[in-house]
């Protein structure tokens, strides 16, 4: 993987302390990647001297550049790209959009957007593929907007047939409960809500998002970021391709239950990770283990990422 070179941040930045650069020579994986799958997670930053980080972030990362996107999707044997928004960059889309306009339609985007936003903005956001907004209610990275600013949004956002994804922690779902099932379109949760895999994967805490998606049949879930919410980490007793055997009873869980409401992404190139930082082909080689039979995969990695951001072309 030549294009991915040297990790750096340029501009005026600096990296945030104890910042962990993505990792440069990942595996390639064991599983073979169905045809046409969507990496549906993932990220750019920067380059810092091209688009630079908005003033008010919480963390300042390396550079992780679109040409470096393209070449790990490329090496794990991706066919199409969902960027998200990163919080460093705020609400200012550039980096993101410039992907987009750079992967000969295998990218779609998801924006994060401020209030004042005009329908002429979202039109070039929706012509330059943009398919979501997403809401951050991590209290740690973002401040957060209020409720009824996001809806108001949310209801603007519906027409051109968008979605909203929302990142939160599964302590705060019961006090979030009302209004994410308040939002008029399809609701995509980051990281299954990130629960704390410590617990029992049918005790009270996880139940009640299960609960959230059996009852609300607009919510999907991306089953993503083992890494972000394993405690026994990426070492395992049977191998590094058992690696974050913890997160899988929660994730298969999902997958089983809500096989055609589900996403699966790299979330390269992994923001905010201070423990370890993983190898992307081990990521994918977590895919059959959470979604074990040909049918589930086509669906996580293909059909369903398909028909929620390239439906003109199901």
């Amino acid at each position: 993987m030549s294009s991915m070179h040297s990790r750096i941040t340029t501009g005026p930045f600096q990296k945030t302390s104890g910042w962990l650069d993505w990792f440069e020579s990942p595996s390639r994986p064991s599983f073979a990647l169905p045809a046409g799958a969507v990496d549906a997670h993932c990220h750019v930053f920067g380059p810092g001297e091209q688009f630079p980080y908005a003033p008010q972030r919480k963390y300042t990362p390396c550079d992780a550049s679109k040409e470096q996107l393209f070449a790990l999707r490329d090496h794990l044997g991706f066919t199409r790209n969902v960027i998200v928004q990163a919080t460093c960059h705020g609400t200012d889309n550039r980096a993101m959009v410039d992907a987009l306009f750079h992967s000969n339609g295998r990218a779609r985007g998801v924006a994060t957007l401020p209030s004042d936003v005009t329908d002429a903005e979202l039109q070039c956001l929706h012509d330059a593929g943009v398919r979501g907004v997403r809401f951050n209610y991590v209290r740690r990275l973002v401040d957060f907007t209020p409720a009824a600013e996001l809806l108001k949004m949310a209801h603007r956002i519906a027409p051109l047939g968008w979605h909203v994804v929302i990142y939160f922690e599964a302590p705060d779902l019961p006090e979030l409960w009302d209004f994410f099932t308040s939002l008029p379109t399809t609701v995509v949760v980051d990281h299954m809500g990130r629960p704390d895999v410590t617990k029992p994967v049918d005790g009270p805490e996880f139940e009640l998002f299960v609960r959230f998606m059996r009852e609300n049949p607009n919510v999907w879930s991306k089953v993503t970021c083992p890494e972000r919410l394993s405690s026994s980490g990426p070492q395992a007793l049977h191998g590094e391709r058992a690696a974050y055997g913890d997160v899988v009873p929660f994730a298969r869980r999902v997958v089983e239950a809500f096989p055609d409401r589900v996403l699966w992404g790299t979330d390269w190139p992994h923001p905010n990770l201070t423990d370890h930082m993983p190898d992307d082909g081990l990521l994918v080689d977590f895919i059959p283990r959470i979604a074990p039979t040909e049918d589930l995969q086509h669906k996580l990695l293909v059909k369903n990422p398909m028909r929620l951001y390239w439906p003109e072309e199901m």
